[in-house]
């Protein structure tokens, strides 16, 4: 990683979109990774891939795209992770996800560790979906806790239904900055209390619960909330001809993270996370030329 500029780890998947019959490299946090690299920022992954095609693609399109592989796994049983997309008319994508891929096997040992604290990122981004796997979420957590970033930012991100109070909890408890969309944040205030609970009450709760400073709820193109410092600002959406949702919510991380890091100032971080998120949006796939 470039030691002049910014240093984010992005820890997760990296899996295929298959969407109508073309494939398209993604995972949220390679997706995260790859436009924080487009914006300056020295971005790596740690992941694990198969030890097949999909696996060696995966490479090529990180260092096309400028993302540090070099703590991408290679996984000699499992194969690399895939996605079918279906688009309604809208655009909007629903997904179907490979069972047991390489990315549920993600190994952080003492050596990896050592390496990361001997020169630490800024800011860790990690999510859910690759916690449904018990080594990943274990290595996740103890990354996470030997490495006590600056910024550790945690994208809701729910896949297959897969939010368990307790994946949650361990989660938000190592957050800094917290991302969720309109319709995962009355699911997960739901879990975490038992009963309904309003955003504003949310952004409360995870405050005070958990020590998180910054809680971002996107609302497609009517842009998104911003909770920090026990204040919410409202920023509008940006009007776009949609081609497909794929990856809109992780340009919006990036571009978040990438001014947040900078500046301090989540409001104009999150302006610009609009910004690039609504560009996304226009293009097909997540990570568009």
């Amino acid at each position: 990683m470039n030691s002049g500029a910014l240093r984010v780890l992005a820890a997760g998947e990296v899996l295929w979109d298959l969407i109508r019959g073309r494939e398209h490299i993604g995972g949220a946090p390679f997706n995260v990774a790859a436009h924080l690299a487009k914006l300056g920022c020295a971005s790596a992954i740690l992941t694990r891939v198969g030890a097949d095609p999909r696996g060696d693609a995966s490479r090529r399109e990180m260092r096309r795209l400028g993302v540090d592989d070099s703590l991408v796994q290679t996984d000699p049983a499992r194969e690399t992770g895939w996605a079918r997309v279906d688009l309604d008319a809208q655009g909007v994508a629903s997904y179907a996800f490979a069972e047991e891929p390489a990315y549920d096997f993600i190994d952080a040992d003492d050596a990896l560790l050592g390496a990361l604290a001997a020169r630490p990122p800024d800011a860790v981004c990690f999510g859910t979906l690759a916690q449904r796997g018990d080594v990943t979420r274990a290595s996740l957590m103890r990354l996470l806790d030997a490495l006590r970033p600056r910024e550790a930012f945690y994208d809701v991100n729910i896949r297959r239904d897969f939010y368990p109070a307790d994946v949650l909890r361990a989660s938000l408890a190592r957050s800094t900055i917290v991302k969720i969309n309109a319709d995962e944040a009355p699911l997960v205030g739901a879990r975490l209390s038992g009963a309904a609970m309003s955003e504003d009450d949310l952004a409360a709760r995870l405050a005070s619960e958990f020590g998180v400073r910054v809680l971002l709820v996107t609302k497609g193109p009517d842009g998104c909330a911003v909770h920090a410092g026990g204040r919410r600002t409202d920023i509008p959406g940006e009007r776009v001809t949609v081609a497909d949702t794929v990856g809109a919510g992780d340009a919006f991380s990036a571009a978040f993270l990438a001014h947040h890091l900078r500046t301090g100032d989540p409001v104009e971080a999150a302006r610009r996370g609009n910004r690039l998120g609504a560009y996304v949006a226009s293009k097909p796939g997540a990570v568009p030329d």
